[in-house]
């Protein structure tokens, strides 16, 4: 059989990443590749089935091209992590993948999405895993390319592990044996089960969060915040394929699929529908709960700040009594300075009732005061 042609002009880029070397490539498929290993070829696994069962594993892929190419009824199961440019632009060539497509495969960041180029299906796809040390949520973008007989998987992150889909799909020969979609649904299976521990996780977090929250503990909001993005995110990996996956059943209906294959694809789009409204449910309540914790901060902001005011209050009351009292003393004080001055020309010094007065004046200034603070509430 000849190689398929590509139809679209190929664009100059600068490769980001060292071409892969010759030689044997990895046989499992890692949770992680080490950035010291970035120059070993990215080719996680590629095998050649036929009725269900691996009869090749081509250790390039030059070789699972030609392998492809002499077994006219096989599939071929390409997984790639973190392919360089190279690698990609040799698959477009070979299975007449579509430029758009194969841009996105390079440059990833992508939202969820199912589109069809002619006989190709292009899949992308949001895995995610909970991580208990740091209780966060771990995002992972997946890349495939269904063909009539192949399948391609382009992953960039951890997430998630197609070692264990590869695994299990060869432990199930008649359903691998339904072609590249039974892979397909193997694989979105896989991504929406992983969903499953995120959403426990997240659910926890929120329960762990609420405690806090009514516990006054000052640091939650922090807390709520980036838990609240860690949702949001969850949230755009999760509502699209609702659609998707509604999308790809139809197709699956339209082009005869196997009835089995549509039925357990329905089984997934529920649990997607499940796990989306469980996520939506998930942003409410951190709303709700970041609402709340603002109203007790509010109400115990308050409450600190009358309590300055009480204590500011009884303050004020304490320097009026102190002020009253200071007032009347310094009445005879003054009158005392004045008399004790001693002045030989001084009015008064020989009048037989000027000892009597001054006291006496002493007693009426101090009385007269005593009753005006007191009539003010100032004592």
């Amino acid at each position: 059989m000849p190689p398929r042609k590509h139809n679209w002009r190929r664009r100059s880029v600068v490769p980001t990443h060292s071409p892969p070397q010759n030689g044997p490539t990895p046989r499992a498929e890692p949770e992680e590749h080490d950035p010291a290993n970035r120059d070993q070829a990215s080719i996680v696994q590629a095998a050649l089935y036929r009725d269900g069962h691996r009869v090749a594993t081509p250790d390039s892929l030059a070789d699972t091209f030609r392998r492809l190419r002499e077994h006219r009824d096989g599939m071929a199961w390409i997984g790639l992590h973190r392919p360089t440019e190279a690698e990609v632009l040799s698959l477009a060539e070979e299975f007449d993948l579509h430029e758009l497509a194969v841009e996105d495969a390079l440059e990833a960041h992508q939202r969820p999405k199912l589109e069809r180029y002619g006989d190709t299906l292009f899949v992308v796809l949001r895995a995610a895993r909970y991580l208990d040390a740091p209780e966060e949520v771990d995002f992972g973008e997946l890349h495939i390319f269904v063909g009539k007989d192949f399948l391609i998987t382009v992953r960039h992150g951890a997430a998630p592990d197609l070692s264990a889909v590869r695994h299990r799909m060869e432990q199930t020969p008649e359903l691998l044996a339904l072609g590249p979609e039974a892979v397909l649904y193997a694989i979105l299976d896989a991504v929406v089960d992983g969903y499953a521990p995120v959403v426990a996780g997240v659910q926890n977090d929120i329960d762990e969060i609420e405690t806090e929250v009514f516990g006054g503990d000052p640091a939650v909001s922090r807390r709520i915040y980036e838990l609240s993005r860690e949702v949001v995110e969850f949230q755009r990996a999760t509502r699209p394929l609702v659609g998707m996956l509604h999308g790809l059943i139809s197709g699956f209906a339209k082009y005869g699929t196997d009835e089995e294959l549509q039925r357990r694809l329905r089984d997934v789009a529920d649990h997607v529908t499940q796990t989306s409204e469980r996520v939506d449910g998930f942003r409410q309540a951190l709303t709700d709960i970041l609402a709340v914790n603002a109203t007790l901060v509010t109400q115990q902001q308050n409450a600190e700040m009358r309590a300055l005011a009480e204590a500011g209050f009884e303050q004020n009351e304490e320097i009026k009594k102190i002020s009253s009292w200071a007032a009347i003393l310094f009445a005879p004080t003054l009158v005392g300075t004045i008399y004790g001055m001693n002045f030989e020309t001084m009015p008064e010094l020989k009048w037989a009732g000027g000892y009597p007065f001054a006291i006496l004046l002493m007693a009426v200034v101090c009385v007269s005061l005593y009753f005006v603070f007191k009539r003010r509430d100032w004592l």
